[in-house]
């Protein structure tokens, strides 16, 4: 602090004083106009990037898939009855197991022998159950994995983990983390759908949810159930005015929500909001041609069969040629392969409707020269016990012939995409009660997912609440063995 008194010659300047100071404020002026035109460019930017966050993207390792079609057999299909044959099993029916039950969600009884035969198909000689007698036509183009586990045997938390990598936490889903990587390849249709005829499965729209990051890659919900596109996607026309003023009003309402997006720091849900009116703008044309099998050559038509889960495969190929990137299709709302008694009938009845239409699938897309980028997955949210589950007041009373759930060791399968087809990986128990040889569990199955799109599951990560989190979490381990 200076202790000098100011007086009035303090405010006098020489000549090389006042050109000094001058200077200075001509280069903070030249510095004003660059940080004016960095600040304008880097808005520019900021207002593209929200523009097209699905713009596609390339993976940062090569990559064997480019999109994914995950067949999800909703309320969890019994492995030893589909592509786990046991002859134990069979040999011990109606006997108690030669060790101790694991533990179960429920009391069970004794082994319970599959009601289907299982026969060797295609030259590797994989054994599949009679019911998926046009999946097993395949079958040299699929890796079936015997030995899932996951953590508990309940359906929710089990969904949340095969689809969200947490079973208990608000998690981004699989198709939200890659559509976040890869981005889409039309930005005219959701990047991300997911389809349940007749409503919602369990846990509704948590399945496909973005959870903490940004809305846009959250899955849009389709049910497939319907045929008029009017109802298959609400508000899909703007009956009120031109397409030309819709989107005059569109642009109105895109740079006012713009500035108000900047001022509030990029808001997550604005943006959402954002994106969805241009993406509902955008789908009016696409999304009526996709939905309308009737395009499709009669053949074709018949290849994948008649009812609902057909029209829906048929939907998702259509889908998947117009570049949208992650599909997730649910067999029925609610949990329909939770066989807990009847599975004889229920299970066959469930394999004939979806049987003909994934097999019709598979060789589909290998003759479009699809199936080699096109990562095709099956499977639920866990297996089946291979003991009885005894009768329970007010629900099966009276029949012992359905299973319970089973985490303890199920089976999936894999096609297309780079996987390493015509093989059998892991093993349960001899009952098929345990996952015992190459254990893989559900957060090594989501990390083999992301290496065959050209990811390392540790390093697909964002950021949030001060913590870098990805979809496998601190765990998962690259199955090398199913990747050709």
């Amino acid at each position: 602090m200076s202790h000098h008194r100011n007086s009035w010659q303090d405010m006098l300047l020489t000549r090389r004083q006042l050109l000094g100071r001058m200077g200075n404020g001509f280069a903070a002026l030249s510095m004003a106009g660059l940080m004016s035109e960095q600040a304008q460019a880097e808005g520019a930017k900021a207002a593209r990037s929200v523009a097209t966050p699905l713009t596609p993207k390339l993976p940062p390792l090569p990559a064997k898939a480019k999109r994914v079609i995950f067949l999800f057999m909703n309320g969890g299909p019994s492995h030893v009855d589909t592509f786990d044959p046991k002859p134990k099993l069979t040999e011990y029916h109606g006997k108690p197991l030669p060790f101790s039950n694991l533990p179960t969600e429920r009391k069970t009884g004794t082994c319970f022998g599959s009601p289907f035969k299982f026969t060797k198909h295609g030259q590797s000689g994989t054994e599949v159950s009679e019911i998926f007698p046009h999946i097993a036509e395949s079958i040299d183009d699929i890796a079936v994995i015997r030995s899932m586990h996951a953590d508990v045997p309940n359906h929710e938390p089990s969904l949340l983990l095969m689809n969200c990598g947490d079973a208990r936490q608000i998690r981004p889903s699989l198709g939200s983390w890659v559509t976040y990587g890869l981005g889409s390849e039309n930005q005219n249709l959701p990047g991300f759908l997911a389809m349940c005829p007749h409503g919602y499965p369990i846990q509704d729209t948590q399945n496909w949810q973005a959870g903490f990051l940004p809305g846009v890659y959250q899955g849009t919900y389709i049910d497939p159930s319907q045929t008029d596109i009017q109802k298959i996607i609400e508000h899909i026309k703007n009956t009120y005015v031109s397409q030309r003023e819709q989107r005059a009003q569109l642009d109105l309402l895109q740079e006012l929500n713009l500035k108000h997006l900047h001022q509030h720091q990029n808001d997550s849900q604005l943006e959402s909001r954002i994106q969805s009116f241009e993406l509902a703008y955008r789908m009016q044309m696409d999304a009526t041609d996709a939905f309308d099998v009737s395009k499709e050559p009669e053949s074709v038509r018949k290849m994948y069969g008649e009812g609902v889960y057909a029209r829906q495969v048929l939907i998702a190929r259509r889908l998947l040629e117009r570049g949208v990137r992650f599909l997730q299709l649910y067999h029925g709302a609610g949990q329909p392969w939770d066989n807990h008694d009847d599975i004889e009938v229920g299970h066959r009845n469930l394999a004939r409707e979806s049987d003909q239409a994934i097999g019709a699938l598979l060789k589909d897309l290998k003759q479009r020269g699809m199936l080699e980028d096109t990562l095709v997955i099956w499977g639920g949210e866990f297996g089946r016990t291979p003991t009885v589950e005894l009768p329970t007041p007010g629900s099966n009373a009276g029949k012992q012939n359905g299973r319970d759930h089973n985490h303890h060791g199920f089976s999936m399968w894999m096609a297309g995409g780079g996987v390493k087809g015509g093989q059998v990986y892991g093993s349960t128990d001899d009952f098929g009660f345990r996952a015992e040889g190459k254990p893989v569990h559900v957060h090594d199955l989501h990390a083999t997912i992301l290496r065959l799109l050209g990811f390392d599951h540790t390093k697909l990560t964002y950021r949030y609440a001060g913590r870098d989190f990805r979809l496998t979490d601190v765990y998962g381990t690259l199955i090398p063995e199913l990747i050709a």
